[in-house]
């Protein structure tokens, strides 16, 4: 090159044009890597962070010559069809740098040093594959890469499951293209070959199906949603690797996936050959051989593409801003930086913490004696305003750890597809208020419980083909996921259109299991809750997807520790729903403050029914059951509080407190309380390492005059009171 180190002018430009080639993906994907690496060694030179300006100069000229010679071998061979471009490409960007005021050419006779060994031709080796990371990799720009890059993969895979509904939804195979291509793109510019060379076969099948060369059939499905997941561990494997020891396996299947992609043939779909597929939840429930014309899957809901769509070139946007900030375009990447900013989940959660301090200090002033006698109303009215202005930024603080539950919506449409085709059956899947915000704690502990739901909906729930032919309806099952928000909690539905649920099946297998004794006096809907019980099951045939009675237990327990409740309604031959009620976030509570002769406990609402005084009538002994109360036919255990925690001086009578209905199904209890003080909104903590685990206490609040009031873990409460009647030792009890 005719330029020297000092030129940082034209350095710049050859930087950028480099960058350009690229990121662009206008050189081969063997020589991507190469020219990024000129780019990043010129960038190192032009900003003046390079520790020798000479040596990496030199280092320029040695990646550039690298890329020269992968180019001209790939265009040897023939394999590449940009290959032949290479040249003409380098010459175009030294020439853009000669009409900038310098002459720059290539100089392909100059010596240099002898390369390093070429990693092993990819796809060429079917033994295990273990890459390492980069040695010039940008740590700095990777966690951005991995993240936005997943962002793509996930968009990408909503797409395709719409564009599976509908084959000519040219927008759809755009956005998967798009997503495919970024990746591709930046993964080369930062030297992730294997993860650039997959993505270019990947985009190179959607590349055919844009162009009307081949149909989106079945099998062409299969590969895109394989590619989508196999792009999700590559990432996965870069991400290990950053925060390791550098070393980066290539996962199982990679090579067959790679050259499925690179061989495919749309006949073969013709022939009832098929792709085998694979979901996120192999390690579970393992890939079983299906013929893909025996069942036609549609999942997903026109939403899906619509809301996913428009968030593509935002990403695509911001995986450029990422590669052009390593090349210091600052132009490029302040059109993206205004309009969102990342930041680490722990400050967040800092921040989140001092404001609720702040509130705390805030109702401990406004609660203090010297306002209570009126003298003080000017001072009173400042605080009073005050605290309005707390309230605000704790209820903004809040918000912004609140996200929209429709990435995990969309994950479930993938997941309703899978478990369909395995299980033989036509499934619709159709979302309804997936913009409906909630903490991102809460998005992250509901997705488990809602992927067992999905597939026992899927599996058990709508019936086969066939079989709803015979009882007069559509061959196409719906499972339809509604959320929405209700007296200040998100409620999430779980429809299906299929058999319903059988009381009778029910009540035998839980009269079998010994959880009954008879469903006599027991509503539907507390015979229903019976599934939750763990190993519970009335399926007739065990599965590769369910039938073993676990699941519907964890879903319940997960739940429960989100301090969510679910109910299920069912009509035979109709359909089932489970309806999820949630808080909108685990760092507030919304809670009854109760008092318990000199403590105060606040009671969740989500676990509250209803209050009342009993008359005498209502109030006896069952032998082997204890203390009942007879509440509108229904009897349930009275359990009282002072006694399970040891508080003196409190109310001993329940003709003289309150009974407080909690719980929910078959396991509603009235616990006895002396007075309810009112409903508060409670900063929830936890009660720190020195108590350790109390059960039956979930945290604690510091309340408005400074003391502690303890929040009730309502299931664990009720299980202290069953274990305390039964005699058993109640060591967390004296801890409490």
């Amino acid at each position: 090159m005719q330029l020297e180190a000092t030129d940082i002018a034209d350095l710049a430009v050859l930087r950028d044009a480099l960058t350009d080639l690229a990121f662009e993906n206008r050189v081969p994907l063997q020589a991507q890597p190469h020219v990024a690496r000129a780019a990043r060694v010129l960038g190192s030179i032009v900003n003046g962070s390079a520790a020798d300006v000479q040596a990496a100069f030199a280092e320029v000229g040695q990646a550039i010559e690298e890329a020269m010679k992968a180019s001209e071998n790939r265009a040897a061979a023939g394999a590449d069809p940009v290959a032949h471009a290479m040249a003409a490409s380098v010459g175009g960007a030294t020439a853009k740098a000669g009409a900038e005021g310098t002459v720059a050419t290539a100089a392909p006779e100059a010596a240099a040093p002898e390369p390093a060994p070429a990693p092993a031709p990819i796809g060429a080796t079917r033994g295990p594959l273990v890459d390492q990371l980069p040695d010039d990799a940008d740590r700095d720009l990777l966690p951005d890469f991995i993240t936005e890059s997943g962002e793509c993969v996930v968009n990408s895979e909503a797409a395709l499951l719409q564009l599976e509904a509908n084959p000519s939804d040219e927008e759809a195979v755009n956005t998967v293209f798009r997503a495919f291509h970024t990746v591709k793109g930046t993964s080369a510019f930062l030297g992730l070959a294997r993860i650039a060379a997959f993505a270019h076969e990947a985009e190179s099948l959607l590349s055919r199906v844009r162009d009307k060369e081949i149909a989106y059939t079945r099998g062409c499905a299969d590969l895109s949603l394989r590619s989508a997941d196999m792009l999700k561990e590559l990432l996965s494997v870069v991400e290990h690797a950053l925060n390791g020891d550098g070393r980066m396996p290539v996962p199982d299947g990679y090579v067959e996936l790679l050259d499925a992609l690179a061989g495919y043939d749309p006949a073969r779909d013709a022939d009832g050959v098929a792709v085998p597929t694979r979901s996120e939840s192999d390690d579970i429930f393992p890939a079983a051989d299906h013929d893909t014309t025996a069942v036609a899957v549609t999942s997903g809901d026109l939403r899906l593409a619509t809301t996913a769509e428009p968030s593509l070139p935002q990403v695509q946007a911001t995986a450029s801003t990422a590669v052009s900030a390593a090349a210091n375009n600052s132009a490029t990447a302040s059109s993206s930086a205004d309009a969102t900013i990342r930041v680490r989940t722990d400050r967040l959660d800092r921040l989140i913490d001092m404001v609720g301090e702040l509130v705390i200090a805030q109702s401990m002033i406004a609660g203090d004696d010297g306002f209570s006698n009126g003298a003080q109303h000017e001072l009173l009215r400042k605080v009073t305003h005050a605290g309005k202005i707390v309230r605000e930024l704790q209820d903004l603080s809040m918000s912004m750890r609140m996200v929209p539950l429709r990435p995990t919506f969309q994950k479930l449409a993938r997941v309703v597809r899978d478990t369909a085709t395995k299980a033989g059956k036509t499934v619709q899947f159709v979302t309804e208020g997936d913009e409906v915000e909630i903490d991102r704690t809460m998005v992250d502990r509901l997705g488990d419980p809602l992927v067992h739901m999905v597939r026992n909906a899927v599996d058990h729930g709508v019936e086969p083909p066939h079989e709803r032919t015979a009882n007069g309806k559509p061959s196409l099952g719906v499972v339809r996921l509604h959320a929405y928000h209700a007296s200040g909690n998100v409620v999430v539905e779980l429809i299906d259109d299929g058999r319903g649920l059988h009381r009778d099946k029910i009540v035998k297998k839980a009269i079998e299991k010994g959880l009954i004794e008879s469903d006599k006096g027991m509503t539907d809907s507390e015979v229903f809750t019976l599934i939750f019980a763990p190993g519970f099951s009335t399926a007739e045939k065990v599965t590769d997807i369910s039938g073993r009675g676990v699941g519907m237990d964890v879903v319940r327990r997960n739940l429960e520790a989100i301090r969510g409740r679910i109910d299920i309604t069912s009509v035979p031959g109709k359909g089932t729903t489970f309806a999820i009620r949630l808080p909108l976030t685990l760092a507030v509570t919304d809670g009854m403050l109760v008092k318990v002769g000199g403590e105060r406990f606040i009671v969740p609402l989500t676990h509250i029914h209803m209050s009342f005084r009993p008359e005498p009538s209502m109030l006896s002994t069952v032998v082997g059951k204890g203390e009942m109360v007879l509440l509108r036919g229904e009897l349930m255990p009275v359990v009282r509080l002072h006694r399970l925690f040891d508080v003196p001086n409190a109310v001993e009578s329940p003709l003289e407190g309150l009974l407080m209905i909690v719980g929910d199904g078959h396991k509603r209890t009235a616990l006895l309380v002396d007075e309810l003080l009112g409903q508060q909104q409670v900063v929830a903590k936890a009660l720190g390492d020195g108590l350790g685990k109390v059960e039956g206490v979930s945290g604690g609040a510091i309340l408005g005059d400074g003391r502690v009031g303890l929040i009730l873990d309502v299931n664990e409460t009720l299980a202290l009171a069953q274990t305390v009647e039964a005699g058993a030792p109640r060591r967390e009890r004296d801890a409490a």
